[in-house]
């Protein structure tokens, strides 16, 4: 056995020991955790600084860009909302132990599920080591335990977080090995995480394409995950077009470079050539280029430089300031190509017409649909969960932003009173 996947095995087994400790820890126990977890980083701020400063002095060494050495940077404001995150955690409601859906049976028994832990839960992710806190704050407060296997470039900061952490699980009374990092930049322990199914319930990989397609094609455990984050807005013949213009505006430009958002509009037939010119203008003089199909181009005549879209611009996922624009004949055409291109990720209609909302709300196939709304709301935050995982495309076992309900099952539970079957 590699060196790697000693370590590893190593760290698997006292997860899997801590995740049967945690999972029935009372809430109230690990809300205090979790709020011990805080004040410990609060409290060693200059510790994870200095631990930080050796990071980012790698990173400048190494030629990291002044966008990737910010996201690296555990700054006072970063410190304080890592610690502002874990405390909205620690204030939601515990999933576990949850019981539903119990219906009685013509035997008198009664069968119903009850929300449990997925156990021990792998995280694979890139550069921000804030998320070492998110992540494993979000695993405590669902009762299981996390491994975090965080990017060599912040190996120094996502130990300093994750020492921290644990002194808070274990001032509580709850079991410190419950969040572990993996303390080696050797890649080849990334591929024996993927393979460790012995002792890994679940892998979420968080990070760029060749990331997630690695953890893909090497992974012996159910891995939660998305890919690509190509968006679209569908403007409806019964649009607001203000509202349209709006909300493309928002999904566009607000943040380019996230998953959702927008990187396609798709505009009916009928209202092209009241709407295209001012969003055109808009969107040029907010500083988006636009890839175009032929009608497109017609519409938007001298209002805004455009290019000509190619069949690569319909799948693109940009994340930059570009946007591919497409006239359709109608709903249908619309919702063949959120079929064809789409990832699965957002979709948004937009349109005074309740019929056709409804209708694209149960046809369209996506993580999250939209009506009215910015695609740029497909976030845990957002919805009300205080934080996520990551967005999922997946079907199974969760879809969308993955919350502490996405960290959990159910099983069946079965409450008798001496029923034996005949």
């Amino acid at each position: 056995m590699s060196e790697a996947a000693q370590l590893i095995e190593q760290i698997g087994k006292r997860a899997r020991a801590a995740s049967r400790k945690v999972a029935w820890l009372d809430g109230e126990v690990k809300d205090n955790a979790l709020r011990a977890m805080a004040d410990v980083l609060l409290a060693k701020r200059v510790h994870l600084q200095n631990e930080n400063a050796k990071d980012l002095e790698a990173g400048r060494a190494n030629g990291l860009t002044s966008a990737m050495l910010d996201r690296l940077t555990l700054s006072d404001k970063v410190i304080e909302g890592m610690a502002e995150g874990i405390r909205q955690i620690a204030a939601l409601p515990d999933p576990i132990g949850e019981i539903t859906g119990v219906k009685r049976r013509p035997n008198g028994i009664r069968v119903g599920h009850m929300r449990v832990p997925l156990g021990v839960i792998g995280i694979i992710y890139e550069s921000r080591p804030n998320v070492t806190a998110d992540a494993a704050a979000l695993a405590v407060k669902s009762g299981n335990a996390v491994i975090l296997r965080g990017g060599s470039e912040a190996i120094h900061s996502n130990r300093a977080i994750a020492a921290c952490l644990a002194e808070g699980l274990a001032m509580a009374g709850a079991p410190a090995d419950a969040v572990q990092v993996v303390e080696t930049t050797d890649r080849a322990a990334v591929g024996a995480l993927l393979r460790a199914d012995k002792y890994v319930d679940i892998i979420i990989p968080r990070g760029g394409k060749s990331l997630i397609q690695r953890v893909m094609e090497d992974a012996t455990i159910p891995v939660i995950k998305h890919l690509d984050g190509v968006c679209h807005a569908y403007v409806d013949e019964h649009a607001d077009l203000h509202m349209a213009e709006e909300i493309i505006c928002n999904g566009k430009m607000q943040r380019t470079g996230v998953c959702n958002a927008l990187e396609t509009i798709l505009i009916h037939q009928d209202v092209a050539t009241t709407f295209l010119p001012a969003m055109a203008k808009r969107l040029h003089t907010g500083g988006c280029a636009l890839r175009v199909c032929p009608r497109s181009a017609e519409a938007i005549g001298e209002a805004a430089p455009t290019q000509p879209a190619t069949e690569a611009d319909w799948e693109a996922e940009y994340l930059d300031a570009i946007l591919a624009v497409r006239v359709v004949d109608s709903m249908d055409d619309a919702m063949d190509h959120i079929d064809q291109y789409g990832s699965r990720h957002t979709e948004v209609i937009i349109t005074k017409d309740y019929a056709a909302s409804q209708r694209f709300l149960r046809q369209v196939d996506a993580a999250a649909v939209m009506v009215n709304a910015s695609s740029r709301f497909n976030d845990g935050f957002q919805f009300g969960l205080g934080a996520e995982m990551g967005i999922s495309t997946d079907k199974l076992h969760v879809r969308g932003p993955v919350g502490l309900e996405g960290l959990t099952c159910q099983k069946w539970i079965v409450l008798g009173d001496g029923q034996v079957r005949s």
